[in-house]
């Protein structure tokens, strides 16, 4: 018995390909601490043994796996049916067989490679096909509790107009055995795009208005959202990741990155506009003066950070606002708001009291709960039940934290909505959650301990990358239905027209580093990509929401094709679309995929007048992160532009000639519009020139990232109602003029 086989039992792997004619052995410490991970235990040759011969036996004797698919051909709610429709008739068919893979692409930051495709969840009629004759197979609905008998179950069972949910599935044969299974129901299809539509990408916390206490918030985002439909016939506002973050320790700094976040679960009240809250307007007598000193300081963090060339400071912000609405929690809710409230706290139950029950935890005892006293450390110990009985005022104040914030982000998609949006809000789903938070620790059994989401070593990063992030267990969250990811997509999905998925590779495989070793000694471990798109699927079909992956990268044959196929868009970036298996040459807009949001940039990447101008390189080289000499860095960086302005030119989208840096970064996004992209979509710094990226990956406290407001070509920051005037933006926004209503 090899270690191999056990390794492939539980789908973790031995080998992968960093590129089609590579193949590289994955180190065997790796697979025996993913396996250890999973409670396999592969630490000698007997437990190997023994642990393959308990795995067979477990597969052979199983009448069901955990969970199974079921796609139905009920169109989405875009194309046929409002949101939340539920139930017309499932068709039983068979898996469709891979198409053709696209051509790998160069790796972008925080992008690992995915060649290798683990086995889908089986379809209902391969789940049954190994069912002795005569078993009986019922489904108790998730909706209602009723129970639904397949007809002609288990060998072809016909159509059973099943409802669209996650069901439970029982299968009892003629001599007495029973088992279970999840059963996913999902349409085919997430909900279709608009039929063309463009809108802006913006980091939210380095928007300022004349309103913000220091940084971006949701009031700036429903002004955004507001402004660019009624003006420019925008059609959505992709923001960053709005998750709850890691407060910081005491005398520390909090993690700014909005990609590591303490949950996915909840919304950051970091966000909040204080003054919008309702209770604010009833603040009376010294109650009212203290939040006037506050507004005072928050509006002293804005002219910092405008007008005296400071940075962000999210730790500085949260001790204002805090303050400010622990005054505004001494107001009394009416009758109407406490009803509110009320079905609020209903609605998210347990979630809710788990993640307010860590933050005020972490008040006492700090953001890390493995710091914690070992009873507390257990989210369903006694000793944690009492505590959050002692601590009953707190974990009231952060549930009420999370309700005013989800009424801010409805808010958000209402502006949005109102002013003619055809999506209005995208919200960002990070890849992972940060291993100290409220996640980690109230939902610690679906992740897998002392290891850490990252990237093998490839082209862009010899040293490979971790994200430092806890990984799902793909053997847990299959045997509760992926009960945690189905609560974390309608979270997500609550107050969006569309979600933006980071790393979408994901959901076929991650790569885990153990703790204590590099990036280059972890290993893949598969993940139930069928299940799991059926789910997302699901999700946002309940929601009417759009669903965009982020596949930039080497992405493994068929995964595209496969996210296709259930109306995932996927992401192209301009300067990444060549021609890769042929001229090397960059793509014309007619060999774009139309299924797809197409932008000149991201957060990740510089922006397109650095990338036009050079600053990009020059940059990299004053901060010492360049690995061959600037002047070959420099030469390369303007070939490659060349490249683009010369099909610019030859397409007639830049007719002035290079050399201007404002026509070209127009020219740029008249070849998005010339391509057949569904969505187009416009970095909110390139409208005014900014030079910086927000996030320059390979750095941490070399480069401010994440704290950075939106500037102008200068470096001077540009607030909402400056950028909503200026001459720049305007001109670049005639190119989108298509988009305005007459």
């Amino acid at each position: 018995m090899t270690l191999a086989r056990l390794a492939a039992l539980h789908g973790v792997a031995t080998s992968y390909a960093p590129s089609p004619d590579r193949t590289v052995q994955t180190p065997e410490a790796a697979v025996v601490a993913a396996l250890a991970a999973l409670d396999v235990d592969a630490s000698t040759p007997e437990a190997v043994r023994d642990a393959v011969a308990a795995r067979e036996q477990e597969l052979r004797e199983r009448l069901l796996p955990p969970t199974v698919v079921l796609w139905t051909d009920e169109r989405p709610p875009a194309e046929d049916a409002p949101p939340g429709r539920e139930g017309d008739d499932a068709h039983l068919t068979p898996r469709e067989p891979p198409q053709t893979a696209q051509a790998p692409q160069p790796l972008q930051p925080q992008q690992a490679p995915q060649q290798q495709q683990p086995p889908p969840s089986p379809h209902l009629p391969e789940a049954l096909s190994s069912l002795p004759p005569g078993t009986r197979l019922t489904v108790e609905t998730e909706q209602d509790g009723r129970l639904i008998e397949l007809a002609g179950a288990p060998a072809a069972p016909a159509n059973p107009h099943l409802p669209l949910g996650v069901h439970r599935l029982t299968a009892t044969t003629p001599d007495g055995l029973t088992a279970q299974a999840h059963l996913i129901v999902a349409p085919r299809r997430a909900p279709a795009p608009p039929p063309r539509a463009y809108g802006f990408l913006v980091q939210l916390y380095s928007l300022l208005s004349r309103h913000s206490w220091g940084m971006g918030d949701l009031g700036d985002l429903a002004e955004l959202a507001a402004w660019a439909g009624r003006v420019l016939g925008a059609g959505f506002v992709q923001v960053n990741p709005l998750h709850a973050a890691v407060p910081r320790a005491p005398g520390g700094a909090g993690d700014p990155s909005p990609y590591r976040p303490s949950s996915r679960r909840f919304p950051d009240p970091v966000h909040l506009r204080v003054e919008n809250v309702p209770e604010f307007a009833r603040l009376r007598g010294e109650a009212r003066e203290r939040a006037g000193v506050f507004g005072e300081q928050g509006e002293a963090l804005r002219r910092a950070v405008v007008s005296e060339g400071g940075l962000i400071d999210r730790d500085a912000v949260w001790e204002l606002k805090g303050a400010a609405l622990e005054l505004i929690r001494g107001v009394p809710l009416g009758p109407g708001r406490c009803a509110a409230y009320s079905d609020f706290l209903a609605e998210h139950g347990e979630d809710l009291e788990d993640h307010a029950t860590w933050c005020a935890l972490a008040e006492r005892h700090g953001p890390n709960w493995r710091t914690w006293p070992k009873p507390l450390r257990d989210p369903a110990s006694p000793e944690t039940a009492r505590a959050r009985t002692e601590l009953m005022d707190r974990v009231d104040f952060h549930e009420r934290l999370a309700w005013l914030t989800d009424e801010q982000l409805a808010a958000a998609q209402r502006s949005a909505r109102d002013a003619g949006m055809a999506v209005g809000l995208i919200h960002d789903l990070a890849v992972g959650v940060h291993p100290d938070g409220a996640d980690a620790w109230a939902r610690q059994r679906y992740f897998a301990a002392g290891m850490s989401v990252g990237a093998p070593p490839d082209a862009f990063n010899a040293r490979g990358q971790d994200w430092g992030l806890p990984p799902w267990r793909p053997d847990r969250l299959a045997e509760c239905g992926y009960a945690p990811f189905r609560a974390l997509l309608r979270a997500t999905l609550r107050h969006a027209g569309a979600v933006r998925v980071d790393h979408v590779m994901g959901l076929f495989r991650l790569w885990w580093v153990p703790d204590g070793r590099t990036p280059a000694e972890g290993t893949y471990v598969g993940y139930d990509a069928e299940a799991m798109l059926a789910v997302l699927v699901l999700e946002a079909h309940r929601a009417g929401a759009i669903v965009i992956g982020e596949d930039l990268g080497t992405v493994a044959p068929g995964v595209r094709e496969t996210l296709r196929a259930h109306g995932v868009l996927g992401t192209s970036v301009l300067w990444f679309e060549r021609d890769w298996e042929g001229t090397g040459q960059p793509l014309p807009p007619a060999d774009w995929r139309a299924d797809c949001l197409a932008t000149a940039t991201t957060h990740d990447l510089p922006s397109t007048a650095a990338r036009v101008t050079g600053a990009h390189v020059r940059l990299r080289h004053d901060l010492g992160l360049l690995t061959r000499p600037l002047a070959a860095e420099r030469a390369e960086a303007t070939a490659d532009v060349r490249d683009w302005l010369g099909l610019l030119s030859r397409l007639g989208l830049l007719p002035g000639g290079a050399g201007n840096e404002e026509d070209e970064v127009r020219a740029v996004h008249r070849f998005l519009l010339a391509t057949p992209a569904r969505l187009v979509g416009v970095w909110l710094p390139d409208t005014v020139g900014d030079r910086r990226p927000q996030n320059l990956p390979g750095t941490w406290d070399q480069y401010p990232n994440w704290r950075l407001p939106i500037a102008d070509a200068a470096g001077r920051p540009v607030t909402l109602e400056d950028l909503a005037a200026t001459p720049r933006l305007h001109a670049l926004m005639e190119v989108f003029r298509v988009f305005r209503t007459p």
